[in-house]
């Protein structure tokens, strides 16, 4: 399994980025596929953005399609999510995660939550209007 912590939430104006970081340990990171999902008060956790393996190919949800994209650095075990021209409806618990693994890798992008094993602890982004 890997361990992922993510970091970089905080409190913004409506309109404002934000970069949100998840270090990964345990096994090799550059094995998983990785995706970013939230879940807002009151409504089931959606995906946001997933990115492949070497990072070429990636994939966002309609909801922040030319606003939020995923990206990763496998040297420092790290995968990012950028956040731009953020809303009030983006106020969420924002989690990263990993995919199945090798074994269950047949290339591209994954987005939906069965296809992940690993998990972060989520951080808070809350966006003021």
């Amino acid at each position: 399994q890997v361990q992922l912590v993510e970091s970089g939430g905080g409190l913004v104006q409506a309109g404002d980025s934000l970069r949100l970081s998840c270090a990964a340990s345990g096994r090799a990171f550059s094995s998983y596929a990785m995706g970013w999902f939230r879940q807002a008060p009151g409504k089931e956790r959606e995906f946001v953005a997933g990115i492949s393996r070497s990072g070429r190919s990636t994939y966002s949800a309609d909801s922040v399609k030319g606003r939020f994209t995923a990206s990763r650095d496998n040297a420092k075990n790290t995968v990012y999510l950028q956040m731009n021209s953020l809303k009030p409806e983006d106020t969420a618990v924002y989690y990263c995660a990993a995919h199945l693994g090798p074994a269950y890798y047949s290339g591209g992008v994954y987005s939906s939550e069965t296809d992940f094993g690993s998990w972060g602890q989520g951080t808070q982004v809350t966006v003021s209007s």
